[in-house]
């Protein structure tokens, strides 16, 4: 019974509110917070307020300090006094220990560091990409989403399109084709965007079927380049799609609603929704 119970119960919705010049974001039904996130966060903290979260950390009057020795003396490895060398050779034995310890310490200090504080993108891709009309022409959409506590800055955006040709000597060849996008960068990408190709005489898509993309083997690759300021560094993702993914005939559902105020809401739980175009 209780089981059904714990079952029934659902996620409360996740809410992260973003501002980016004077227009604030309100993500909704993102996954807003993971523990390696406390690293940005304490990067993003202000010098009060990181001083302030130091202070905190280190109070305690004399637990504290029984604390603080005993750690030191559990990451040394050199024991609490119950035994301890008194030959040469178990003076060697300790010290080669010791050394190694310390070393094998660092090593391992460095290797955890580096995966809890290395950047990851975390921008969400659509399931599909769409082929619909806009402004009457044929456009290949594809949507992501930032789903960062921040903005991130100097985004750049591409989507790679390769198949395979015939040739005149025979057989077959990959080519490979990087699609104009309405827009391939921003200065700033605070939540959620749609990438998009049109369809025209210039595009190596122009007259492709899903009979024909599927003769051709045809693979594409969208990818998000930009930099993560809190951490000051650059950050890339990417997801390839099949010509399984594609729907042609559809467009993706609305995701923004405006909430006055300059205050936009975004709904990533409907981020890979489709509709038929009409």
């Amino acid at each position: 019974m209780r089981r059904k119970t714990a079952n029934k119960r659902k996620r409360k919705p996740s809410h992260v509110s973003i501002r980016s010049g004077q227009v604030e974001f309100v993500k909704v039904g993102t996954d807003a917070w993971r523990w390696r996130d406390v690293y940005r966060w304490l990067l993003g903290l202000r010098w009060p307020q990181f001083a302030a979260f130091v202070a905190a950390g280190s109070t305690g009057g004399h637990w504290f300090f029984d604390c603080f020795f005993f750690s030191v003396q559990t990451l040394a490895t050199v024991g609490y006094g119950h035994m301890y060398p008194q030959t040469l050779y178990g003076h060697v034995v300790t010290t080669i220990e010791i050394m190694s310890g310390v070393f094998l310490f660092a090593v391992m200090t460095g290797l955890i560091f580096v995966r809890f504080s290395r950047p990851i993108a975390r921008v969400v891709f659509s399931n599909s990409l769409v082929v619909a009309p806009l402004n009457g022409k044929p456009t290949l959409m594809a949507r992501i989403g930032n789903e960062n506590q921040h903005s991130m800055v100097e985004a750049e955006f591409r989507i790679m399109f390769s198949r395979d040709e015939p040739l005149l000597e025979g057989g077959d060849f990959r080519y490979f084709y990087v699609l104009k996008l309405h827009f391939d960068r921003l200065t700033v990408f605070p939540a959620a965007l749609t990438l998009r190709h049109t369809i025209d005489e210039k595009s190596p898509l122009f007259g492709e079927t899903v009979e024909s993309l599927e003769a051709s083997r045809a693979l594409f690759l969208v990818s998000v380049v930009g930099i993560d300021p809190v951490i000051a560094a650059s950050v890339q993702t990417q997801k390839d799609y099949t010509w399984r993914d594609i729907q042609f005939g559809h467009r993706f559902v609305e995701i923004y609603t405006e909430l006055g105020g300059g205050r936009l809401t975004v709904n990533y739980g409907r981020l890979h929704d489709t509709e038929p175009a009409q």
